[in-house]
C-alpha cells in the first residue's frame, strides 16, 4: 500500500525538491505552503507521515502539531526549521513531534529519520501497542548535530520515572540539563541539589539522608536530608563519582527500595523523588579501581546522557558567545556587548578545557574591559583561561639556577599557588582550571600552607 506524506512548506524550490524525492522513492506526497492550507488536508485524509516547516506565512509549525496528532494520535511528525534554537526543538518534541530538523535539509538523513519513524509506525501497529508521547525539554544554545541529539534526549526522558546519569566534561552544563529534565517531568516536588564533591564525606550522609537529634555531637535537633525533601519530586546528585563506597551502599538501597533511615535513627523512611546524577569522571573505570559499586553505576545509568566538550562542538561558539554576552550585559547593566571578527576568530581556535564554563568567565572578565560595548581579541587575554605563565613555571621540572630538581609537590605547590593568583583566590574558578574537587584544593592549600590573595 502506498503511503502518503503531507509536506508543510512555503519555500517552492525546497518543496519542490523534497516532494519529488519521496515520489522518486514511491510516497504519495501532499503539499500545502501555509498553516491555512496543512489544516485543510489535514481533515479527514490518512496520512502516514507529516513534514512541517516551522516559519509559514500565517502562523508557527509547531501550532499545527496539536491539530495534526488530534485527528490521528500516532501520526509521525517531523519538524524542519532554519532556527537554530534548541527551545523550539525540544518544544515541537514536547507537542508531540517525533523527530526536529535542521536547514538546510540533508535529504539522505531526511529519507534515514521518515524510515525509521515509518518502520516504528508499522511495527507499533502489529503490536497494536500504542507508540509512548514524546516529552520535552529547553534553554540550551547550539546548532551542532551533537546538541540537537542531547535536546530529544532531555525531551524523551524527560517524563519517565528512570534514573538518568548525566556525563561529561567540567563545564559542559550537566546541571542546566538536569534542571531542564525537571521543569519538563512533569512532578510536582522541588528540584534538589547536591553536589557531592563540595561536601566533606561526614557531613555528607547527614545532608543527603537527614539526622535524629544526638545523632552526632552537634545534631542538637532532628535535620531532614535532601533525599526526604525532594520526595514527589527531583534530586540532582552531582560529582556522583566522589561519593565515598559506604554512601553509595546507602544510595542503592534507597534507589532499590525507595526506602532509608536518616542517620542515628531507625525509622524507615520512604521518598519518591526521581535521582538525576552527573558526573565528569568515567564510571566504568572507577568501578575498575574499586572506588565505586558496579550495580549502583547500573542503577543510575538506566538512561545516560552525554554532553559533547565544546572543542567537538565549535560551531556552537558564535551562538552561545551570543547568547553569554546577553546575559553578562544584563547582569553588568550594559546591553549590546559584542564580539569583533578577531575575538570570534579567538574563540573559535581555541579548544575550551573548561567549557561553556571558561567561556562564560572568559567573557565576563573582557565585557569588564570593553569600551563601547566591543570585546576585541586583546580582550579575551590568554585563550586558555589560565594565567600566563613566566619562564621559569614552563620549565616545570627542568632545573633551577642552582642546578636542582624540584620535586613534584614543589611543583604542584607553585602551580595551585600561580592559579590562585590568577583567580583572585575564588575557589570555585581555580578548581575549574585545576579540574579538581573543591574538598581536594582545600587539602592542599591545606598541605602547601598556601595564601589565598585578598578578592
Amino acid at each position: 500500500m502506498t503511503q502518503q506524506i503531507l509536506l508543510v512548506e512555503d519555500d517552492r524550490a525546497l518543496a519542490e525538491m523534497l516532494a519529488m524525492h519521496f515520489e522518486d522513492a514511491g510516497f504519495v506526497v501532499g503539499r500545502a505552503g501555509s498553516c491555512r492550507e496543512a489544516l485543510v488536508q489535514l481533515q479527514g485524509r490518512g496520512l502516514d507521515l507529516l513534514l512541517l516547516d516551522q516559519q509559514l506565512p500565517d502562523g508557527r509549525g509547531i501550532d499545527l502539531i496539536t491539530a495534526a496528532l488530534r485527528a490521528d494520535p500516532d501520526l509521525p511528525v517531523v519538524m524542519m526549521t532554519g532556527q537554530h534554537d534548541l527551545e523550539l526543538a525540544i518544544d515541537a518534541i514536547q507537542q508531540g513531534a517525533a523527530d526536529f530538523i535542521h536547514k538546510p535539509v540533508r535529504v539522505d538523513e531526511l529519507q534515514r529519520t521518515v524510515e525509521r519513524l515509518l518502520r516504528h509506525r508499522r511495527l507499533a501497529e502489529q503490536s497494536a501497542t500504542p507508540a509512548e508521547p514524546s516529552p520535552v525539554a529547553r534553554d540550551l544554545i547550539g546548532k551542532s548535530a551533537a546538541m540537537l541529539e542531547v535536546s530529544k534526549a532531555i525531551a524523551r526522558s524527560a517524563r519517565s520515572a528512570a534514573t538518568v546519569l548525566i556525563t561529561g566534561e567540567s563545564g559542559t552544563g550537566k546541571e542546566v540539563v538536569a534542571r531542564l529534565i525537571h521543569q519538563h517531568s512533569g512532578r510536582g516536588g522541588p528540584y534538589v541539589a547536591v553536589n557531592c564533591a563540595a561536601i566533606v564525606d561526614t557531613l555528607l550522609e547527614s545532608e543527603l539522608f537527614g539526622h535524629e537529634k544526638g545523632a552526632f555531637t552537634g545534631a542538637q535537633a532532628r535535620a531532614i536530608g535532601k533525599l526526604e525533601r525532594a520526595s514527589e519530586g527531583t534530586l540532582f546528585l552531582d560529582e556522583i563519582g566522589e561519593l565515598a563506597l559506604p554512601l553509595q551502599a546507602k544510595l542503592l538501597r534507597a534507589l532499590q527500595e525507595g526506602v532509608f533511615e536518616r542517620v542515628g535513627g531507625s525509622e524507615p523512611i520512604r521518598s519518591r523523588a526521581r535521582i538525576l546524577a552527573a558526573t565528569n569522571r568515567d564510571l566504568a573505570a572507577e568501578v575498575s579501581a574499586g572506588r565505586f559499586r558496579e550495580d549502583l553505576r547500573y542503577r543510575l545509568a538506566v538512561i545516560q546522557i552525554r554532553l559533547p566538550p565544546l572543542r567537538d562542538r565549535r560551531e556552537d561558539i558564535p551562538l552561545l558567545a551570543e547568547g553569554l554576552l546577553a546575559r553578562i550585559g544584563e547582569r553588568a547593566g550594559r546591553p549590546g556587548l559584542r564580539l569583533d571578527p578577531g575575538a570570534l576568530d579567538e574563540l573559535r581556535a581555541h579548544d575550551w578545557p573548561g567549557n561553556v564554563r571558561e567561556l562564560e568567565n572568559r567573557l565576563t572578565q573582557a565585557a569588564l574591559q570593553a569600551r563601547h560595548g566591543l570585546i576585541t581579541a586583546d580582550l579575551l587575554g590568554p585563550a586558555s583561561g589560565e594565567p600566563q605563565q613566566s619562564g621559569d613555571a614552563r620549565a616545570g621540572a627542568e632545573p633551577d639556577d642552582a642546578g636542582v630538581l624540584r620535586t613534584l609537590d614543589d611543583v604542584e605547590a607553585e602551580h595551585i599557588q600561580r592559579v590562585l593568583e590568577h583567580t583572585g583566590g575564588h575557589k570555585g574558578r581555580a578548581c575549574e582550571i585545576l579540574a579538581i574537587s573543591r574538598p581536594a584544593l582545600d587539602r592542599k592549600i591545606l598541605k602547601y600552607r598556601l595564601r589565598l590573595p585578598h578578592r
